[in-house]
């Protein structure tokens, strides 16, 4: 898969992901996708432990998170620079920053996602 292609795909996760649409934002993870809960600790794997997370997170924050740049790292993984935003359910700003989340790809599918302090 080329970085353009993993470009698009990324850009319409994101957008799917800060639109609350989890069936579209599943589509781009292999089924039993390795995520981070970078919300509560720890890892979740699978669709559906990724659905009962963010569903559990969406009940408390609405973050929202865009891609500012994506760059292929020597490893094969790909960084995607976030620029994410947290507010409570009263609209009370929680975190406003930029980390880096990193993308391991297979067959077009994201199979794993880990959460990097930006530079």
């Amino acid at each position: 898969m080329s970085l353009e292609n993993i470009t698009q795909l990324i850009h319409r996760t994101y957008d799917a992901f800060n639109q609350r649409d989890i069936d579209a934002t599943l589509q781009s993870m292999h089924p039993q996708v390795q995520w981070p809960n970078g919300w509560e600790g720890g890892w979740v794997h699978g669709h559906d432990e990724v659905r009962n997370y963010w569903t559990r997170q969406w009940n408390e924050i609405d973050p929202r998170v865009t891609p500012v740049s994506i760059t292929e790292r020597p490893d094969g993984r790909v960084n995607v620079r976030v620029h994410q935003v947290v507010k409570d359910k009263q609209g009370k700003l929680v975190a406003d920053g930029f980390v880096n989340h990193v993308y391991t790809f297979e067959n077009g599918r994201v199979v794993k996602m880990e959460i990097e302090p930006a530079d």
